[in-house]
């Protein structure tokens, strides 16, 4: 008798520890090529969803930015995509609004991006946000596959897409990869052909993003710099004849709305950025000369519209860089 009841305590244990693992929401392939993690409901829902897309400059979350984004997708499925981290995400986003799940896909290889069920999450979702870390994994892993596919169907049925740090960053019709390791103002702008200054294009097709490239923890890592480097090198490749940066600094994000008009959240600036001139002196081994590139200063409550490429409630200047150094109209680059 005593024997039966322990085998029975034992079965209910065990069984105890996979109903929670279930409810925890881990699935993880047989090659461990991904983990999944989800709070709230598992099963697919469909709810009335509006096109936004949040740009979020690093550091701490900004509440009021998720719930716009939260109010964007209604109550669905909230997927955030990463390639490394945890699940942290869940329970903070499911706390700031009512939705059906919350649910994280850590998708660590290449291999993975092919996976049904992966796919499947992605596309069924009613918000797509991809969380920061390494933006080369993002690239190396999810270009030309179909995660890449997926998300833009996601924005293509009118569905709040989302980005902070690394996940902003592959956001834009051109991009930072990071291939290299990251890179600071001052190398860029010394050579802006450099080892370092690793840019890519055609990777995800957001609404309202094309001729644009973004770069987050501005001010607090002094990334002026650089995003003026990026600018000038995108005009030098041909890329493009006009090159546009959207770039923001911690704990801060840029709302935007399908009609391109753009709201400031949380702390401190974002900047909006043109460079519109072939730069006179862009080319391997020599510091970088551009100048009168348009900068818009948005704190919050300021807002700003991307088709027009225009704001208000903010400042305008211009800066420009002249041997590697740069100079701005008010005489401080930020």
């Amino acid at each position: 008798m005593k024997r039966a009841v322990l085998i029975g305590s034992l079965v209910l244990a065990l069984l105890t520890v996979l109903a929670l693992n279930l409810n925890r929401g881990s699935a993880v392939s047989a090659a461990k090529d991904y983990d999944y993690f989800v709070v709230g409901n598992p099963n697919d829902v469909t709810a009335k969803t509006s096109y936004g897309l949040l740009l979020m400059g690093g550091g701490k979350d900004v509440e009021s930015a998720f719930q716009w984004m939260i109010g964007k997708s209604g109550g669905g499925d909230f997927v955030v995509l990463r390639a490394s981290g945890t699940d942290a995400y869940n329970p903070f986003i499911a706390g700031l609004g009512k939705l059906d799940s919350v649910e994280t896909l850590i998708i660590k290889t290449r291999a993975a991006a092919s996976d049904p069920f992966i796919i499947n999450k992605i596309r069924n979702a009613e918000a797509v946000f991809i969380a920061g870390g390494d933006q080369w994994n993002y690239v190396n892993y999810w270009k030309g596959t179909p995660v890449e596919d997926a998300i833009n169907f996601v924005a293509s049925k009118k569905a709040p897409i989302g980005g902070t740090s690394a996940g902003l960053a592959v956001l834009g019709e051109f991009l930072f990869s990071a291939q290299n390791d990251g890179v600071t103002s001052a190398d860029a702008l010394a050579d802006p052909f450099a080892q370092r200054v690793t840019l890519d294009r055609q990777f995800l097709s957001m609404p309202l993003m094309k001729g644009i490239i973004t770069d987050s923890h501005f001010v607090e890592r002094n990334r002026m710099g650089r995003t003026v480097a990026f600018l000038s090198r995108i005009i030098e490749n041909g890329w493009a004849s006009t090159a546009k940066a959207i770039a923001i600094d911690r704990e801060t994000a840029v709302a935007v709305e399908a009609n391109g008009e753009a709201s400031i959240h949380g702390k401190n600036v974002a900047y909006f950025i043109q460079a519109s001139a072939k730069p006179e002196v862009c080319q391997p081994g020599r510091p970088l000369t551009i100048n009168n590139l348009s900068v818009y200063r948005t704190p919050r409550g300021a807002a700003f519209n991307l088709p027009k490429w225009r704001g208000s409630r903010g400042s305008a200047y211009t800066i420009s860089a002249s041997n590697g150094a740069l100079t701005s109209s008010i005489g401080t680059i930020y």
